[in-house]
């Protein structure tokens, strides 16, 4: 039965379940006072204006190393050709790398997590366009789920319908963000052997390089932006240093006329030349999604102060060399060195060229968390370097990146072919981008629509030019990231069509609240004293792994948790909002239910207690509601006034003398089913009390006790192994992705248990298959 048919039709049982098991967002609403995030000073802002050079800048600031070279592999045959180019180099800084990314995209991120996935992370919160459809009403509440209202009539509520109301759009909304985040690892791949270093010498940084991750970005960051602002630098006073000695009419590049010129008379010859020159804005992507290892004002003062101004110095002045020295073009950057300093400014060049893989790489870390959260990668190791500021290491996904580079830098002989995949990588991922923003504009920003219509003609004609002619260069070296990222995108869109699969199966094979409470309290079995945590995908209804477990086993705990565990399109959610509590059937039942929500950003290694946390909430449920109970007609800071709650040490005990979890948080509830722990927790010594107890404090203090003692008797962590499989008369198709490719992904990734750090003898798995 559909959730779309008419409830008059579904019968009586079907609207008894709708009373027994409301939604998540009916059964506990948020209520808490979040403080917001501090401010960085302006110090800080700086320190990581510096660090931010030697991770985020290395692959945008080595590309004078090769820009010329791929622009002409063939030489310069007039110096209007080179003036030109000069000119469309630098107003793609401006207009791509400076206005497009720095000011305009780098404000699109998620509550500071950069890259198309925060990009569409960003859509799926103002409009229902997530595949995997996990979320409810409460989840909207959080205070970091922030998202923009617009009338009903608006273009921004149009553009939400039409979204909203065609599947394949939304199909291929991610398809498109699959491909951008491919196209970026791709680059990534392709950026150490792009440079004019020895292979050998290459190949043996690079393997230090990608050891050197496990230590963290913040620990060698220091040691790369002394690096890579030397160099800027050192490419900047050179520029000025030939501009001078050789030929400063140069600067008459900075006008617009040269690049209406240039593909006025270049023809075909100057189209085909494009490949080349838009290498200069080669790694912007990765910046933007480096932003989430700094802050965006620092990612910003870092480009507009530095890399910027360094990069146009740097430019001009090998083009004023080759106009002198035309036949010099390839290796123009270091015949334009001055002898003097020759060897210093190589030894700089190469270090900075190495240094530059290390954009690529935290951007590939970066993108892969974020679509870990978004069902989009298989379960893989993420290890935070850095509690202060965002910064990951993916053990996995660092070998693979070092074994295909590696093979990239051998493997590549011709470095104009180098240049030409990489072009491809670039272009794309940038188109990508662009449609993404024009959304973000639209739903997020709620620009007016001629303002849309102006950055999108802008961005798409200089992308749009510049991905016509990088087409005509796919068979001379393009090739190679798009095969990289096909074969990481088939790794993606497999993972994440067969999670949708599974979803959609619990969702269809849950089991009715109403069955289960006509059971009783002994729901038919004999309850035996323990606590059983049922885990599941979907909120409400009772997942079908427990209906499987009791049809196969004569005894279940005498309190069964239902466990939600779901990531959200958002940045982070707090941790005073992350569990929600609500009771199912009747007290004598001992059944609840508790939603644990976690953001892209989020880390699970602070949740090493996730269990301790659990028990927390769930007792504090159980003393709001009996408080609720007792006090009707009262809020909980009226009777928080009149009683005192006891803390975590001077608890009741239990027969171990063990002390109840207890999170001794300031709280405010407005409906029985309502619970949420407040941002500032309080402690509080004394003990509980009161001359007379009520009937709901002695049903308060009944129920802890027996919580209590079943939590002594044991907890058993009670997860779902569900096998799909597809149906015989499935299409090839479905039979590869299914039976194949997501069942050798669920098989080497990592398991629900090493996610939750479920103990081996407390773990309980329940296999079932089903067929789709």
């Amino acid at each position: 039965m559909t959730e779309n048919e008419d409830p008059e039709k579904k019968g009586g049982v079907w609207a008894l379940d709708q009373q027994l098991d409301q939604p998540m967002d009916e059964e506990a609403n948020k209520f808490s006072n979040v403080s917001e995030d501090k401010k960085c000073s302006s110090i800080t802002v700086l320190q990581l204006a510096f660090q931010s050079l030697g991770v985020v800048y290395g692959d945008l600031g080595t590309s004078p190393l090769y820009v010329f070279y791929n622009t002409f592999p063939y030489g310069i045959d007039e110096p209007d050709d080179l003036l030109g180019a000069l000119s469309v180099v630098i107003y793609s800084l401006t207009l791509i790398a400076l206005v497009k990314y720095v000011l305009i995209v780098c404000r699109a991120n998620d509550n500071g997590q950069g890259g198309t996935f925060a990009l569409y992370s960003l859509l799926c919160r103002h409009a229902k366009i997530k595949t995997v459809p996990n979320q409810d009403q409460s989840d909207e509440e959080l205070t970091t789920y922030s998202r923009s209202t617009f009338g009903e009539q608006s273009f921004a509520a149009s553009t939400k319908r039409w979204l909203e109301g065609h599947v394949l759009i939304q199909n291929v909304l991610l398809i498109l963000v699959l491909i951008g985040s491919c196209m970026v690892i791709g680059d990534g791949i392709l950026t150490p052997a792009i440079s004019d270093i020895v292979v050998v010498v290459a190949v043996v940084i690079l393997v230090i390089l990608f050891i050197m991750q496990q230590f963290g970005t913040q620990k060698f960051g220091w040691l790369f932006a002394p690096i890579v602002l030397l160099w800027f630098l050192l490419i900047g006073g050179i520029g000025i240093f030939n501009i001078w000695k050789y030929d400063t009419s140069i600067l008459r590049a900075f006008s617009p006329v040269y690049v209406v010129a240039f593909f006025r008379k270049g023809g075909t010859h100057g189209w085909a030349s494009l490949g080349g020159i838009m290498l200069c804005i080669n790694g912007t992507e990765t910046l933007f999604a480096d932003v989430s290892h700094f802050p965006v004002l620092s990612v910003q003062i870092a480009f507009t102060l530095v890399a910027f101004p360094c990069l146009l110095l740097a430019y001009s002045g090998q083009a004023a060399y080759l106009m002198k020295y035309p036949h010099h073009v390839f290796g123009a950057f270091y015949y334009s060195i001055p002898e003097s300093i020759y060897w210093p400014v190589f030894s700089v060049a190469t270090a900075a060229a190495i240094v530059a893989s290390q954009a690529t790489i935290t951007a590939t870390f970066s993108l892969i968390k974020q679509a870990l959260a978004l069902g989009c990668f298989p379960r893989v190791k993420v290890v935070y370097t850095s509690r202060s500021h965002h910064q990951i290491y993916i053990p996995d996904i660092n070998w693979i990146l070092m074994i295909l580079c590696i093979s990239v830098t051998a493997g590549f002989k011709n470095q104009s072919q180098i240049g030409n995949a990489a072009g491809t990588a670039v272009v794309i991922v940038m188109l990508v981008t662009t449609f993404l923003m024009i959304l973000v504009m639209i739903l997020v920003w709620r620009c007016h629509w001629t303002l849309v219509l102006f950055f999108a003609c802008l961005t798409l004609v200089v992308e749009g030019t510049y991905f016509s002619a990088v087409l005509l260069k796919v068979n001379q070296g393009g090739w190679v990231p798009l095969v990289i990222a096909v074969a990481f995108f088939i790794v993606m869109y497999g993972w994440h069509y067969g999670t949708v699969i599974r979803f959609d199966i619990e969702m269809h094979s849950k089991v009715s609240m109403a069955w289960i409470l006509g059971l009783g309290p002994s729901l038919g079995l004999v309850r035996v004293p323990g606590i059983g945590l049922v885990y599941s995908e979907i909120a409400t209804g009772v997942p079908h792994i427990f209906s499987h477990f009791i049809t196969n086993l004569p005894a279940i705990h005498s309190v069964v948790v239902f466990v939600c565990v779901k990531y959200l399109p958002v940045c982070t959610v707090p941790e005073e909002e992350r569990f929600l509590v609500k009771r199912i059937g009747p007290n004598n039942f001992h059944m609840f239910r508790c939603v644990v929500r976690y953001g892209y950003k989020d880390d699970h290694k602070k949740d090493d207690d996730f269990e301790e946390k659990l028990f927390d909430n769930l007792f504090t449920f159980v003393r709001l509601e009996s408080l609720m109970e007792g006090s009707p007609g009262s809020d909980v800071s009226s009777i928080l006034n009149q009683q005192t709650i006891q803390s975590k040490d001077a608890m009741w005990n239990n027969n171990n003398n063990r002390s109840i979890p207890y999170s001794s948080a300031d709280v405010s509830i407005t409906s029985v089913d309502s619970i949420e722990l407040a941002d500032s927790p309080i402690y509080v010594s004394q003990p509980l009390t009161c001359s007379i107890p009520t009937s709901s404090q002695l049903v308060e203090i009944d129920e802890i006790e027996f919580l209590n003692r079943c939590r002594d008797a044991g907890v058993v962590h009670i997860l779902g192994n569900t096998v799909v499989r597809a149906r015989r008369d499935s299409n090839c198709f479905k039979k590869m992705a299914v039976d194949y490719l997501y069942a050798f992904l669920r098989k080497i990734c990592r398991g629900n248990s090493v996610l939750f750090n479920v103990p081996h003898e407390s773990l309980l798995s329940v296999g079932q298959i089903f067929y789709v």
